[in-house]
C-alpha cells in the first residue's frame, strides 16, 4: 500500500489533558480547545475522549465547527465559539446550543436582537490586538453586558510560550483592571498560560496545543506517528542531482529512497533539504524538494532500507520537525492532509 499511515493516540491526548488539569489551580475548571478539527486529528474523536476524561467546556474557532462538534458530543458539554456571533451565525448558534464569545459592541447588539435569552460570553483584548473588545469599548457596554449574565469573560495571551516576556505581566495586569470585581467566571490562559502559574489561571483554563503533544508543554505525551511507505530505492552516483530544481546533489555514491507523500498531504515545502525521516532511531536526511506526492530521502548509510520511514515518531515530534522547517508545531499538525490511513488507539470511537 502506498498510502502513508497517521497513527493517533487518543489516550495520550486524554493523559495530556489530565496533566494540564492537575497543573491548573485545583479550584479552576479545565476546558479544551478542539478548533481546526481537533488540530487536524478529528475534533469529534478528540472531544469525546476528553469529555470522558472530564472536560465539560470546549472551544472552537467558528460556529460551523461548533455545529459539527455538537453532533459528535451530544447535548451536555458547553461549546464556546471564539469568533463570537457573526452575521449569519444566529441559526447555527441557536440550533447547536453554542456559546459565542462576543468580540465587539456590534456582535453584542446582534446577539441580543436575535437571541436575547441565549447564553453568551465576552472576549476582551488585553494587548494582543487580534480579537475582543478594547478597554474603551468594554467600558461603554460592560454594565449592560454583565447585567445579562454572560457565562465567561476571557482574553488571550500573546507571548505565553515565552515565560519571561514582559507582555505576559502586562496582559495579566490589564485583565485584572478590566475584570476585577465582576462575579462572572474568567479565563485568560491556554497551554502556555497554565504553565506560567496560578496567577494566570483565574476560573477556567483552555489548553490547546499541549493536548496534542506540542510545545510549550514539554512533559506532554507524544500523540502522533506518521509512517510513509518507500515506493522505490535507487542508486545515485557522486554529482547526480535529485528532485525538482536539482537542489540536492550527491556528494558521493549512495542510495535514495522515494516515499509516497508530499505537500498534497500537508508536508510543507519548507521542509525541503532540511527535515529528517527516521528508520527507528536512525536519521535519514530529506534530499531535495518536497513535491506534490513524493519525498526523496538519503538512505545511503542504512544497511537495509525498511518498508516505511517515519516523519513523526518518538525520535522526532511535531516541534522538532517544525524547527527544521522554520515553523511551529501548530502548522505541522493542522496541515496533515486527508489522504493518510488514520489509525486511532484508545479513547472513544
Amino acid at each position: 500500500m502506498a498510502t502513508a499511515t497517521l497513527s493517533i493516540d487518543l489516550d495520550a491526548i486524554a493523559a495530556n489533558w489530565r496533566a494540564l488539569d492537575r497543573a491548573s489551580n485545583r479550584r479552576v475548571a479545565t476546558g479544551a480547545v478542539v478548533k481546526a478539527d481537533g488540530y487536524g486529528l478529528d475534533a469529534g474523536r478528540v472531544a469525546r475522549t476528553l469529555a470522558q476524561a472530564g472536560a465539560r467546556q470546549f472551544f472552537v474557532a467558528v460556529a460551523e465547527e461548533g455545529v459539527t462538534l455538537r453532533k459528535a458530543l451530544g447535548p451536555g458539554p458547553a461549546i464556546n465559539v471564539f469568533s463570537g456571533h457573526m452575521e449569519g451565525d444566529t441559526q447555527a448558534i441557536a440550533g447547536a446550543r453554542l456559546t459565542p464569545m462576543i468580540n465587539s459592541a456590534e456582535q453584542l447588539a446582534r446577539h441580543f436582537e436575535t437571541l436575547p435569552r441565549h447564553p453568551f460570553g465576552i472576549q476582551l483584548d488585553t494587548g494582543m490586538n487580534r480579537l475582543g473588545m478594547e478597554a474603551d469599548e468594554w467600558a461603554a457596554v460592560a454594565e449592560f453586558a454583565l447585567g445579562q449574565g454572560p457565562k465567561l469573560v476571557m482574553s488571550h495571551l500573546a507571548c505565553a510560550d515565552e515565560p519571561g516576556h514582559a507582555a505576559n505581566a502586562a496582559q495579566l495586569a490589564e485583565f485584572h483592571r478590566l475584570t476585577d470585581g465582576i462575579t462572572v467566571p474568567r479565563s485568560l490562559s491556554a497551554t502556555g498560560g497554565i504553565l506560567l502559574g496560578e496567577a494566570y489561571h483565574f476560573d477556567m483554563t483552555r489548553p490547546g496545543i499541549g493536548l496534542y503533544g506540542g510545545a510549550p508543554f514539554g512533559a506532554a505525551e507524544p500523540v502522533v506517528r506518521l509512517s510513509i511507505p518507500v515506493v522505490q530505492v535507487r542508486a545515485v552516483t557522486a554529482g547526480e542531482s535529485v528532485g525538482y530544481g536539482c537542489s540536492w546533489v550527491a556528494q558521493s555514491d549512495g542510495a535514495i529512497a522515494t516515499l509516497s507523500a508530499g505537500y498534497a498531504d500537508g508536508l510543507i515545502r519548507a521542509m525541503s533539504n532540511r527535515a529528517m525521516l527516521y528508520a527507528g532511531d536512525v536519521a535519514c536526511p530529506l534530499a531535495g524538494r518536497v513535491s506534490m506526492d513524493l519525498l526523496t530521502v538519503d538512505v545511503s548509510h542504512l544497511d537495509e532500507v525498511p518498508e516505511a520511514l517515519d516523519l513523526l515518531c518518538p525520535a522526532q515530534g511535531v516541534d522538532r520537525l517544525a524547527e527544521a522547517a522554520g515553523t511551529i508545531g501548530y502548522e505541522i499538525l493542522t496541515s496533515l492532509g486527508p489522504r493518510y490511513a488514520r489509525h486511532y488507539a484508545g479513547g472513544v470511537a
